[in-house]
């Protein structure tokens, strides 16, 4: 597993270090319409569970959760910045901030895919 690529992720005061392990690099990072992400205005890529490591200041950590609390969105209790968030879509995967990882440059991502979450499939009855 060497080809492997550890990501290095900060917030903006850097009082929280992330090591992530994308699922398939930048290939998953994709923008969502629901009403946080839109607001939020980050494209997430995505990382296994065991993908993401915290390495400074867990205790940094604050957890937003709303509608089904499903999701579990964290970010900087300091800065403000989002970090990451274990998905609704899949609880098994966490989306990341590409914005923090530290070689990338959103700007660089070109076109991103847009997904419906104000139409999420878990809210169908």
């Amino acid at each position: 597993m060497s080809d492997v690529k550890v990501e290095k992720l900060t917030c903006h005061c850097r009082a929280v270090e992330l090591e992530v392990t994308l699922s398939d690099g930048l290939n998953t990072v994709r923008r969502c319409d629901c009403s946080f992400c839109r607001r939020r205005g980050v494209a997430p890529a995505s990382a296994p569970l065991d993908g993401v490591r915290i390495v400074k200041g867990e205790d940094k950590l604050t957890l937003y959760q709303f509608g089904t609390m499903t999701a579990k969105h964290y970010f900087c209790s300091v800065c403000g910045i989002y970090t990451h968030h274990q998905r609704r879509s899949n609880p098994n995967e966490f989306g990341v901030n590409t914005g923090a990882l530290e070689r990338v440059n959103p700007r660089d991502l070109g076109e991103i895919q847009w997904v419906d979450g104000v139409n999420h499939p878990s809210d169908r009855k």
